[in-house]
């Protein structure tokens, strides 16, 4: 019988077996530093939370709450994202080469990077962990309305689910559609509907009076 220590050992293995080069010696600096007393590790990980999961994703959410109501700047959007975007502020490593893809009653975008984990981090922040893993790269080729499900969104047969393959080259952003209920409400408010998933298209923007908008997926 294995003992708490053992377990211990044993996922921190499975961990580093699972990391990439780049992400060890990131962890062993990060080993370092917080030896020699330079940082805090829970202090780093609530920053870096922070970052992926609301500073991040606030900046795709203004931009898709513009879209929403601006039917010009939505236009530009569909036309040259990165432009359209960087008029807002937005830009940077990682988000040189943008394309936005529009949801419709009859179209679901979902995104995806086969090879890696390429992703728009000036607008969307980090990725997910979820997004990273091999059994999500895989399936949301093969099997995306499965994919969906699993995130809890169950679209009508009749919706025809495309997925986009993101590169070094080009990264995307989903631009959802806008929830009904919310014609009177302002940029902020909308922006406030949008979550981090639904502008990779694994889930779907918050309904007008619903709960918040900080997405708990890791």
């Amino acid at each position: 019988m294995h003992g708490p220590d053992h377990d211990h050992h044993a996922e921190r293995e499975h961990e580093h077996s699972t990391l990439s080069p780049l992400e060890l010696r990131v962890r062993a600096l990060e080993t370092v530093l917080t030896q020699k007393g330079y940082i805090d590790p829970a202090a780093l990980d609530v920053l870096i939370d922070t970052y992926q999961t609301k500073i991040g994703p606030r900046n795709g959410a203004q931009v898709v709450a513009r879209a929403w109501c601006d039917v010009e700047f939505r236009r530009r959007l569909l036309e040259d994202a990165t432009a359209a975007i960087a008029s807002l502020g937005f830009s940077g490593r990682q988000g040189e080469h943008m394309v936005a893809v529009e949801n419709t009653p009859e179209q679901h975008n979902l995104v995806v990077c086969t090879l890696c984990s390429c992703y728009p981090w000036p607008i969307l922040g980090l990725p997910p962990t979820w997004y990273k893993s091999a059994p999500y790269r895989a399936r949301a080729v093969k099997d995306p309305r499965g994919v969906l499900k699993d995130f809890g969104v169950q679209l009508p047969e009749t919706v025809r689910i495309r997925v986009w393959d993101s590169t070094a080259e080009v990264r995307y952003l989903v631009v959802p559609q806008r929830p009904a209920g919310s014609e009177r409400f302002t940029e902020r408010d909308l922006a406030d509907l949008v979550t981090r998933d639904s502008m990779i298209g694994t889930g779907l923007p918050l309904e007008p009076g619903g709960a918040s908008t900080v997405d708990v997926s890791p």
